[in-house]
C-alpha cells in the first residue's frame, strides 16, 4: 500500500480535552510473568487512536487488560468517568466497550446471519443488519454461508460487524489488517473512518503503520510492556526514522 501523504491524514490535538477512555499505570500478568509496566494512554470521543509495536511489545495484552480479559491486572481504567480496574468482562461490555480479537472468534459451523445475531446488545444504538450490510456489502451475499466458507477479509468484516450489533460506541480492534489482501485492507480503513465520522471511538492495534497513518489521530508506541512514545498523526513524516527504529522495518 501506498503511505499517505501528510494532507490525507487525520489531524488531533496532542491528547484529548476530555478523555472518553483513559489508562493510567496499567500493569499486567500471566501467571507469574510481569508483561505490562505501567501503560498509559488515553482516547477522547469520536478519536482513532493506534497502540502501534512489535510482535511480543504488549499491545494485544494491554487490549485484554483494558477489556478485563486478562485477570491479573492493576492501575486505573476509566472510561466516562467511571473506574473499570475491578470489574469483569461481562460488565465492561455492558459499559459500553466491545473487543475484536485478533483471531476473530467466527463460530465456523454457524452462518453468517447467525453469527451476527448472537451478540446481546448491551446499549441502545446497535447497527441494523441493513446498516452493517451498507458497511460491509460481501456479508449480504454471504448471509447464509458458514464461518469456514468465508475468506480471511470476510471473517474479518464479519468479526468487526459482529461487536457492531452490540450498541458499543468505544471499539477495540486487535490487528484488524494482519494476513489481508491490499484491497481488502483498503476496504477495513474506509469502514473505521466511516464508524469514526458517525462518532464511533477506536483503539486499534497494528503494525502495520502505513495502514495506521491513514486512519488515526495518534499513536502510542508501545515497547516491552510500555509507552515509549506518542506521535501525532501531522508528525509522522517527521518522525518515520524514529518510527522505523521502532517498529523494525
Amino acid at each position: 500500500m501506498v503511505e499517505p501523504t501528510t494532507m490525507e491524514r487525520p489531524v488531533a490535538p496532542a491528547a484529548p480535552v476530555k478523555p472518553l477512555l483513559e489508562v493510567k499505570n496499567l500493569q499486567g500478568w500471566y501467571g507469574e510473568s510481569h508483561v505490562l509496566h505501567g501503560i498509559n494512554f488515553a482516547v477522547g470521543e469520536g478519536e482513532v487512536i493506534t497502540l502501534l509495536g512489535r510482535n511480543g511489545a504488549g499491545k494485544t495484552t494491554t487490549m485484554k487488560a483494558v477489556m478485563g480479559i486478562l485477570a491479573k491486572r492493576t492501575g486505573s481504567v476509566t472510561f466516562e468517568g467511571n473506574e473499570l480496574i475491578k470489574l469483569p468482562a461481562r460488565k465492561i461490555a455492558k459499559a459500553g466497550i466491545a473487543y475484536c480479537p485478533e483471531e476473530r472468534g467466527i463460530f465456523s459451523s454457524l452462518s453468517v446471519q447467525e453469527n451476527l445475531m448472537l451478540p446481546p446488545k448491551v446499549r441502545e444504538g446497535g447497527l441494523s443488519l441493513d446498516t452493517i450490510f451498507e458497511l460491509f456489502p460481501n456479508l449480504k451475499e454471504r448471509l447464509s454461508s458458514q464461518g469456514t466458507k468465508l475468506s480471511g477479509g470476510e471473517q474479518q468484516m464479519l468479526a468487526i460487524a459482529r461487536i457492531l450489533r452490540t450498541g458499543a460506541k468505544t471499539l477495540l480492534l486487535d490487528e484488524p489488517t494482519e494476513g489481508l489482501a491490499p484491497v481488502i485492507v483498503q476496504q477495513i480503513g474506509r469502514t473505521i473512518a466511516k464508524l469514526k465520522s458517525q462518532g464511533f471511538t477506536i483503539v486499534l492495534v497494528e503494525q502495520n503503520f502505513r495502514f495506521a497513518a491513514s486512519v488515526a489521530d495518534r499513536h502510542y508506541i508501545v515497547e516491552q510492556g510500555r509507552v515509549v512514545d506518542t506521535i501525532q498523526n501531522a508528525e509522522l513524516d517527521a518522525n518515520i526514522d524514529k518510527l522505523h527504529r521502532y517498529l523494525g522495518v
